[in-house]
């Protein structure tokens, strides 16, 4: 760990307005997160780096837990995991959701208690099955019919398993057309609409060894709206009605998942958490009370906006390009460290730190350093126009689904993560270097 300089005074432009509530200025031109300077951090652990500061992952969590006291809140392991991370959640009271017997098993093997997981997935591997039941996972998400016979062979005839059934209810929210799950024209979960769902439900009430507890729905991600998921609830309680004059079946639990929208440049809407939780409980108990049904007990799922605000990825310029009418500014990362731009055309806010500038802002594109025209960082955005290589430049809201979709391109290597908290800088995940790439590969 490496102590730095207490830092002097709090940024409160509208500039940083989406970066981490502990950011400061300890000099001109430089930031601090953490109480720690990025410039401080480039120099210690190299570039490109990933930043995360604790305490705002910790506040976020506690946002949660206070913003739906009744809930039961599982973070998204999906938008970022590590061993930290997983104790970070595990201690703030939070339950954790994967999709993988990879994240499922990084989160026991670091002491979460697998009761306070769920399992997610629309195409789950048997070993991600035999995983969770090893491990006696909380509850397993059932996404499609062919799931239900397969879980119920591998519980096995005394065995008991807790089990949900992920629903479409048929709405589209989100951000982006391949980050939308609620309609019924994609890969996930079983419609309302067709009674697939229904069909499915009977299904697993046939099954004994599957204990039936709830239903789930996922709208999409970066939905910055409280209206889809008031629908959301309205469709699924009127299938819980439906299904308890069919088979007496009272369901205790509905999950809404996540997706709540973030701001990543200033000035952009983010999901309103307060409102959502006040609107989504009434609705909740309205709906219910409309079709004589106790209130379940409410899930949800949040990822991106606990962990998202708290990072910061820090690159060096390694390149200024004047090409016509534009600038270049090429640096050490791209597509491989953050592929998010190129899927979904997400824009950032990178700053220039590390060293004060006075000259004038001029409009460029941050660019990567990888083999593809599309491969950009951040399109049409205002650096000084001094900007030169050597520099840094860091880019807020970089904490979730950065790492976790990280790529090989290029071979470059995976970047570290680095946790800021109280003047402290600490690895927690470290680089990916050539001799990893190169242990993998077996073959000549």
């Amino acid at each position: 760990m490496t102590t730095v300089h207490e830092p002097t005074a709090t940024v409160a432009s509208a500039e940083l307005s989406v970066w981490p509530a502990s950011t400061t200025e300890p000099r001109h031109g430089d930031l601090a997160v953490g109480g720690v300077s990025l410039a401080e951090i480039a120099d210690r652990f190299g570039t490109p780096v990933y930043v995360l500061d604790e305490a705002e992952v910790r506040d976020r969590c506690r946002t949660y837990r206070h913003a739906f006291p009744e809930a039961e809140v599982l973070y998204a392991a999906k938008a970022f995991l590590c061993r930290a991370m997983a104790h970070w959640v595990e201690e703030e009271g939070l339950g954790l959701d994967v999709c993988s017997a990879g994240e499922l098993e990084l989160a026991v093997t670091t002491g979460f208690p697998p009761e306070r997981i769920t399992l997610h997935g629309n195409a789950k591997s048997p070993r991600d099955l035999d995983t969770a039941l090893r491990l006696g996972v909380g509850r397993i998400v059932i996404d499609s019919p062919s799931e239900i016979a397969r879980l119920a062979a591998a519980v096995g005839p005394d065995g008991h398993q807790k089990v949900m059934v992920r629903v479409v209810p048929g709405i589209s929210a989100g951000g982006h057309e391949k980050i939308r799950t609620g309609t019924d024209d994609q890969k996930f979960g079983l419609s309302i609409a067709d009674g697939y769902a229904q069909h499915a439900i009977a299904r697993i009430l046939d099954q004994p060894q599957l204990r039936l507890t709830g239903l789930h729905c996922h709208l999409g991600s970066q939905i910055t709206s409280v209206k889809p998921y008031l629908a959301a609830v309205r469709r699924t309680v009127g299938l819980m009605a439906r299904l308890h004059e069919q088979h007496g079946l009272v369901l205790p639990e509905l999950d809404l998942g996540g997706g709540h929208g973030i701001a990543y440049r200033p000035g952009e809407e983010a999901l309103d958490l307060t409102s959502l939780a006040r609107r989504v409980r009434t609705e909740l108990s309205d709906a219910c009370a409309a079709n004589g049904l106790p209130v379940p007990r409410l899930i949800i799922e949040p990822g991106r906006a606990i962990v998202g605000p708290a990072g910061v990825a820090v690159y060096h310029v390694l390149a200024v390009k004047r090409t016509g009418s534009h600038t270049y500014v090429a640096v050490d990362g791209g597509m491989s460290d953050n592929p998010r731009p190129a899927l979904y055309g997400v824009r950032y806010a990178p700053r220039l730190v590390g060293r004060h500038s006075t000259a004038a802002p001029a409009r460029v594109t941050v660019v990567g350093r990888h083999c593809e025209a599309g491969d950009v960082v951040a399109a049409d955005v205002e650096l000084p126009d001094d900007v030169r290589p050597g520099d840094l430049l860091a880019v807020p809201v970089a904490g979730a689904y950065h790492l976790s979709m990280a790529s090989g391109y290029n071979l470059v290597g995976r970047p570290p993560v680095a946790a800021v908290h109280d003047g402290l800088a600490r690895l927690l995940v470290r680089r990916e270097s050539l001799e990893d790439i190169r242990s993998r590969d077996v073959g000549l």
